[in-house]
């Protein structure tokens, strides 16, 4: 009876009929932001033969990067259902941090530890004022995204830019890696995702609920090796995937295991899906939203080292511009609900990819930034509004 029951879970969760029931229920996953992407790559592609080259590709990679680092910070604090409106100014103390400790002489590893060290006392203390004291992390993000700006100003005072001359540092966004190395990449990310999806097949099935069939986990798996094979390929005709892009992937990665594949990632979505019922099942809130926001803190730190190491410096202007709407536009373009307990840290790297392309799109037809404001209020507006759809969506099947 149990091999029955399996299969008929595994029959229910291959054929379109579920598949379809998924999608009626809201249940949309990347599929609205990977079809938003591939409309984006034709448009631009269609009116500039070069936004495809290997060149821009990689251009845009390193655009990216900033953004998507900090848009993982953004990521673990939607998940709860909070906002953090300071990731960018956590980013531009840190940078401040890092550049300030280089010019003094200090070893550029040890700077890059204590910025991010940095970034991680600024999460903490928000945390604990959100969580212990109490007050909404709407507020004490905003007071200290002012703040921060204020420290930032502070540590740079009358030298306004600051610019770095460490190469370690410098060369964390200008290095590559080499043509074969990509396409060892290639293999690793496919057989790793193959393995995790199989794994994730099996234990699903061990407790009898709907999984994917096998040749579902295959087709996904073929569908990462091409796709992965073709950026490579196109990047090696530049100069290879950018250290700055393996990097951001690394992170994402590593979260995303953690989020989906241990208990504490578990608990994360709990405390962000029902409040009440997670601190009734005996999960440590307190613990959880602290360690939350010191995360934000460490993301938000990393994301200004990489940018301090793209443009060379830090100046008062770090982490400031559209960096924290482009963070959080990232985070829910990429389906990261504002509601808390439902995205994933993939989620970050698919809305980071949409913001970068329409920016990076807008400065090869020498958009006015009017337009890109305007094009780029339209997706998150559009973003939100698929969200609160199927939000409603799911409540109704029960989700």
């Amino acid at each position: 009876m149990s091999a029955n029951v399996q299969k008929g879970q595994h029959t229910v969760g291959a054929t379109p009929t579920g598949l379809r029931a998924r999608l009626a229920s809201g249940d949309l996953g990347l599929i609205p932001v990977i079809i938003a992407l591939i409309v984006i790559w034709i448009v631009f592609e269609s009116v500039n033969g070069n936004f495809l080259s290997g060149r821009n590709l990689s251009n845009l990679i390193l655009q990216i990067a900033e953004i998507g680092m900090l848009g993982i910070g953004e990521t673990f604090v939607l998940l709860l259902g909070e906002i953090d409106l300071s990731i960018g100014a956590v980013s531009g103390v840190a940078a401040a941090v890092l550049v300030l400790l280089s010019v003094a002489g200090v070893n550029p590893w040890l700077c890059i530890l204590l910025s991010v060290v940095s970034g991680g006392l600024i999460g903490i203390f928000q945390g604990f004022w959100v969580t212990i004291i109490g007050v909404p992390a709407f507020i004490v993000t905003l007071a200290g995204s002012l703040g921060y700006q204020g420290i930032l100003l502070g540590m740079l005072g009358n030298t306004g830019t600051v610019p770095i001359s460490n190469k370690t540092l410098l060369d964390l966004t200008s290095t590559y890696l080499t043509p074969a190395t990509g396409w060892v990449l290639v293999v690793i990310v496919t057989v790793l995702y193959a393995l995790g999806a199989f794994m994730m097949q099996k234990n699903r099935e061990k407790r009898h609920l709907p999984a994917p069939s096998t040749t579902a986990t295959l087709t996904r798996s073929l569908i990462v090796l091409v796709v992965s094979a073709i950026v490579v390929g196109v990047l090696n005709t530049y100069r290879g995937l950018p250290v700055a892009g393996f990097i951001l992937l690394v992170f994402i990665a590593l979260f995303a295991f953690i989020t989906q594949s241990t208990r504490y990632g578990r608990h994360i979505y709990a405390l962000g899906g029902n409040k009440e019922a997670a601190r009734r099942a005996g999960i440590n809130i307190r613990a959880i939203k602290i360690s939350i926001f010191t995360l934000a803190g460490l993301m938000g730190a990393i994301g200004g080292i990489i940018g301090a190491s793209r443009l060379g410096s830090a100046s008062p202007a770090s982490g400031g511009g559209n960096l924290l709407m482009d963070s959080i536009a990232a985070a829910v373009i990429g389906g990261t609900s504002l509601f808390g307990g439902r995205g994933s840290m993939w989620n970050a790297l698919a809305g980071a990819l949409v913001i970068g392309s329409v920016e990076n799109g807008m400065d090869l037809l020498s958009a006015p930034s009017s337009t890109k404001y305007i094009v780029e209020g339209g997706i998150l507006l559009l973003a939100v509004t698929i969200d609160t759809i199927t939000r409603r969506r799911r409540t109704r099947a029960g989700r």
